[in-house]
C-alpha cells in the first residue's frame, strides 16, 4: 500500500511538472505581445504565410534520438576564437580548425564586441550548427555536414515593430526616458521634434509628461536599430504639443502637428543636442577673463571638448578661422539678413570651406576652449541685419505647411495616431486616479 501511494504521488508530481512546462510558452506569448497593435496606429501590417513542407526519404519516418543543446553568448572585447568556443561549450577540434582558418568563417573572426552568437552542440560538445549576424545584417549559418563544415548566408529578414512608451519628468528628461525604457536615440529625437516649441534647457518642469510611438527594426529576430518616432505627445507646463511623422516621398519626411503645420523651425534653438546654458544673453556681464563688466550678446553652452556642434539652419559658410576673442569660429549666412556665429571651437568638421552649403543639423565643428575663455563651451550668436538677438527668445519662423494631396493623405494617417494618443492618455490618467 505504501509503495502504491508513493507511485501515485510520483505520477501526480510528473503531471504537475508537465502542466507547468506546457503553460510556460503561453505565458511567454502574452508577454511578447504586450504592445500596442500596429493596426490601431494607422500603419500597414504584413501578412504571415505558413507553409507545411513534407519530409522525404528515410529521415521522414525516423525520430532523432540524439540530444542537442543551444548556447548563446555575446562577443566580448578581446575575445579570441578559443575564448568564444569555450563559453559556447564547443569541444570540437575540427570546428576549431574551421572557425580559425576557413575563408568561409572569416566573418566569424571579425565579429565585433556585443554581437550575439548561438551554437548548437551535441552531448559531447561537438558543433552541430552556429548562427550569427554578419555584414548587412545577413544571418550566417555554419553547419556540420558529415565530417566537414559548410557556411550559408541568408539575406536579412527585416521586421519593424512599434513600441509605445510614456513617462513623467521627475528630475530630468533623460532620467525619465531611461525609466520608461526608451532607447537613447528615441529620446534624442523627442528633444529635436519639440525643440522649436519647448526650450529643454529652461522650460522643463517636474510633472511634465511625454508619450512616444517609435519603430524598432529587427533582423531575423535580433534587434538591429531603433528607428524614427512615428507620433509623439509632450505636455509642458500644461500645454499639449503633438507631432506626427509624414513621408511626402521616398527621400523626404518631417514632423507636423495633427493639423498639418510643420514642427520644424527654420532655426534650431540650440546648436548642441543637450547641454547646460552657462551664460545667457545680457547687456551687462562680469567677464571671467577680462575681469570687468561688459555686454554678452550671445549664449554660452557648457559642454565637454569635442562635443559636436550643429548648424541651426540651412545656410552657407561665410567665414571660418581664428577671430579675436572668439578663437576658432564659424559664421553661417542664412536666408534674408540672418546669420549665426559659433565660437571657441576646438576644430572644424572635415571638408568645411568658405562658400560650402550646410543643412540644418549638419555637424560643422566641435566644442573647445580656444580664444578668450575660462573653460570649454560653445559661444553662439543669432544676428538679424548684423545685430545680435537672444537666440533663446527670438521668434523663429516655421517651415512650410502641408498642402494639397499631401495634406489629405496626412490627415487620414494623423487622425488614427491622434485617436491612439488620446486613448493612451486617458488610460494613463485612469491609472493615476
Amino acid at each position: 500500500m505504501l509503495t502504491q501511494n508513493m507511485l501515485n504521488q510520483e505520477r501526480k508530481k510528473k503531471l504537475r511538472w508537465f502542466v507547468t512546462l506546457s503553460t510556460m510558452p503561453l505565458l511567454g506569448v502574452v508577454t511578447a505581445f504586450g504592445l500596442v497593435p500596429t493596426s490601431n496606429l494607422g500603419l500597414n501590417t504584413g501578412n504571415i504565410a505558413i507553409e507545411e513542407i513534407a519530409l522525404s526519404g528515410p529521415a521522414a519516418n525516423q525520430t532523432s534520438t540524439a540530444a542537442t543543446f543551444w548556447h548563446t553568448e555575446r562577443v566580448q572585447r578581446g575575445d579570441t576564437v578559443a575564448d568564444l568556443m569555450q563559453r559556447l561549450n564547443i569541444k570540437d577540434t575540427a570546428a576549431s580548425d574551421y572557425l580559425r582558418n576557413s575563408a568561409e568563417a572569416k566573418s566569424f573572426r571579425k565579429l565585433s564586441s556585443g554581437n550575439e552568437v548561438q551554437a548548437e552542440t551535441d552531448a559531447t560538445g561537438a558543433l552541430v550548427s552556429l548562427r550569427y549576424l554578419g555584414g548587412q545584417n545577413a544571418q550566417i549559418i555554419i553547419r556540420k555536414q558529415g565530417e566537414a563544415f559548410s557556411s550559408e548566408t541568408i539575406a536579412a529578414q527585416l521586421e519593424k515593430r512599434l513600441f509605445v512608451r510614456t513617462g513623467e519628468i521627475k528630475t530630468s528628461l533623460y532620467a525619465a526616458t531611461d525609466a520608461a525604457g526608451m532607447p537613447e536615440s528615441a529620446a534624442n529625437q523627442l528633444t529635436q521634434i519639440f525643440s522649436g516649441d519647448v526650450d529643454f534647457h529652461h522650460d522643463l518642469r517636474r510633472g511634465d509628461k511625454f508619450t512616444a510611438v517609435y519603430e524598432m527594426t529587427y533582423s531575423n529576430g535580433a534587434l538591429v536599430k531603433a528607428g524614427k518616432i512615428q507620433a509623439a505627445e509632450f505636455i509642458n507646463r500644461g500645454q499639449v504639443y503633438r507631432a506626427v511623422l509624414f513621408q511626402s516621398d521616398a527621400k523626404h519626411s518631417d514632423y507636423y502637428t495633427p493639423e498639418g503645420k510643420s514642427l520644424r523651425k527654420a532655426f534650431l534653438r540650440s546648436p548642441i543636442a543637450f547641454s547646460r546654458v552657462s551664460s545667457g544673453f545680457t547687456t551687462s556681464r562680469f567677464h571671467p577673463v577680462l575681469n570687468k563688466w561688459r555686454a554678452h550678446k550671445g549664449v554660452d553652452f557648457a559642454a565637454p571638448i569635442g562635443t559636436p556642434v550643429k548648424a541651426t539652419s540651412d545656410g552657407v559658410v561665410s567665414f571660418f578661422g581664428k577671430q579675436n576673442g572668439y578663437g576658432n569660429v564659424i559664421v553661417l549666412k542664412h536666408q534674408g539678413q540672418l546669420s549665426t556665429v559659433y565660437g571657441h571651437l576646438s576644430r572644424y568638421a572635415k571638408g568645411l570651406r568658405n562658400g560650402k552649403r550646410v543643412s540644418q543639423g549638419d555637424v560643422i565643428g566641435y566644442v573647445g576652449m580656444t580664444g578668450m575663455t575660462s573653460g570649454p563651451h560653445l559661444h553662439y550668436e543669432f544676428k538679424i541685419n548684423g545685430q545680435q538677438r537672444d537666440p533663446l527668445r527670438v521668434a523663429l519662423p516655421n517651415a512650410l505647411p502641408l498642402t494639397g494631396a499631401n495634406k489629405v493623405a496626412f490627415r487620414v494617417m494623423a487622425d488614427k495616431f491622434v485617436a491612439s494618443l488620446n486613448q493612451l492618455r486617458n488610460t494613463n490618467l485612469a491609472k493615476l486616479d
